[in-house]
């Protein structure tokens, strides 16, 4: 198999190798007793010095720790084949030891994993890409053209691991961490159980999602400052959100399906579609925070029906400061969706209680040809006072569960479109305003008045 290691170029705080070569790297590996990371590892690395290839792994069980997928490499899982990750999570610290391409030391972030965000000084072990809390079954780092493949009946089982000192001082290593890559293709397998997020993304550009089954675990694709996402023909059923991140540019999600115990969509960016979806409540898999101490510890999904698994949201807005949002937020159109007993229909909340909300304000989002029904709470839609939000929904039919006393709980909104829209289970006004509120746009509005009444009690609202 020739190749030429040409050169090393540096890009931004990242490094790839230029590899010049004659003819792709291609091996077929099969299941082996005991451990499997180190066979695997050592497969990623002949590929990647061999110029880049595809590395196939046979039906059967791989028991592994963490592995780092390099440029030009291409994992696939044929129909059968199952990465099972172990529940130790020391067993993934495999950047500290990688000799092929060394991480920089800045890259890593010493001292304690978790600290809540009230008290924290430091976003570090969030922000370092070889910190603890970014280890994965799965690393791609500093990368490019980087795919995961898998044929039906694949998967990759995180096995619920468990992290005493991770976050929330119990949630254990992610399934597939990607950070400053481009390129990056996630297609056709199952991940499950993983202990923290199943896809943990960030500062990274040209991604694709497409066919992904994700089950429990925590967030299903949590991705955040990325450019060019595209995501395509998933189910998700997560215990936690399905779809999250913020500072993302140029989004498109469609044709998926979402069952979760959070939010549909919590999430911030700029120039997002999503489109022919649905999202139902309430979850098969709960919030794992939710469960007793001992079923976290041990991985157990607790007895039936036990936990938190009530979907709180279709869209809820994100933006914190652990990252420097790069653009206004806005420009989102949500459209052909349906979703079916969540609590909230939009919860955007920028009054200042939320710690998720408090970065760059959301300006504009709008939702065409939705149907929500069995919704618990009115619509939440407090902006900003000196950046104030766009709202429009148009050709949509909203029904509550119970009656509510406002259809949308709002401030700071400097339009506000209803056109075409059905209102069930409002008994008062259609805007209870806390300040600055711009009158109704309507056409076509039944089930509630135009009427904008000014809240004569504090603004509160449950945080989620």
């Amino acid at each position: 198999m020739k190749h030429t290691i040409k050169a090393i170029v540096s890009v931004g705080a990242c490094f790839f190798s230029a590899v010049a070569f004659a003819e792709p790297f291609d091996l077929t590996l099969g299941p082996v007793e005991g451990d499997a990371t180190q066979m695997l590892q050592k497969a990623f690395d002949e590929c990647y010095l061999a110029g880049g290839g595809t590395v196939a792994l046979e039906k059967g069980v791989y028991a592994v720790g963490g592995l780092r997928l390099r440029s030009n490499t291409t994992l696939l899982l044929k129909s059968g084949a199952l990465l099972k990750g172990t529940r130790d999570c020391d067993a993934y610290d495999m950047l500290s030891r990688d000799e092929i391409e060394p991480v920089p030391q800045d890259f890593f972030a010493p001292g304690v994993v978790w600290v809540t965000p009230k008290l924290r000084k430091t976003n570090d072990h969030i922000l370092k890409a070889a910190s603890r809390w970014n280890n994965a079954i799965i690393r791609v780092l500093c990368a490019r053209n980087v795919s995961i493949i898998g044929e039906e009946g694949s998967a990759i089982d995180g096995c619920d691991s468990y992290d005493p000192i991770g976050e929330e001082h119990f949630r254990g290593v992610h399934g597939i961490s990607v950070h400053d890559s481009t390129n990056c293709v996630f297609k056709g397998y199952t991940i499950r159980n993983t202990g923290n997020w199943a896809h943990n993304v960030w500062r990274s550009a040209g991604l694709r999602f497409e066919n992904l089954t994700i089950l429990g675990g925590h967030d299903g694709i949590h991705f955040s400052s990325c450019d060019r996402v595209e995501i395509r023909d998933c189910l998700m059923k997560t215990g936690d959100d399905c779809v999250a991140g913020f500072d993302n540019e140029d989004v498109a999600v469609g044709g998926c399906s979402f069952n979760t115990a959070c939010s549909a969509f919590r999430f911030g960016g700029r120039r997002v579609l999503v489109e022919n979806c649905r999202a139902w409540g309430p979850a098969e898999y709960p919030i794992r925070n939710s469960l007793p101490k001992a079923d976290r510890i041990s991985g157990s999904h607790g007895i039936p029906g036990a936990g938190w698994r009530t979907m709180l949201s279709l869209f809820t807005y994100y933006s914190d400061f652990t990252i420097k949002v790069r653009h206004d937020p806005g420009e989102i159109t949500i459209r052909n969706v349906s979703v079916e007993n969540a609590e909230r229909f939009l919860h955007y909340n920028f009054s200042g209680n939320e710690v998720w909300q408090k970065n760059r304000p959301l300006r504009g989002i709008r939702f065409e040809n939705v149907v929500a029904t069995g919704l618990g709470l009115s619509l939440c839609a407090y902006g900003d006072g000196e950046a104030p939000c766009s709202l429009a929904l148009k050709d949509c039919r909203v029904a509550f569960k119970a009656p509510q006393k406002e259809f949308i709980r709002a401030a700071h909104l400097e339009s506000l479109v209803l056109d075409g829209v059905s209102v069930e289970g409002v008994e008062g006004p259609c805007v209870r305003s806390w300040g600055d509120v711009a009158k109704p746009e309507a056409r076509g509005l039944a089930g509630v008045g135009t009427e904008v009444v000014e809240a004569d009690v504090p603004f509160k609202v449950k945080p989620i």
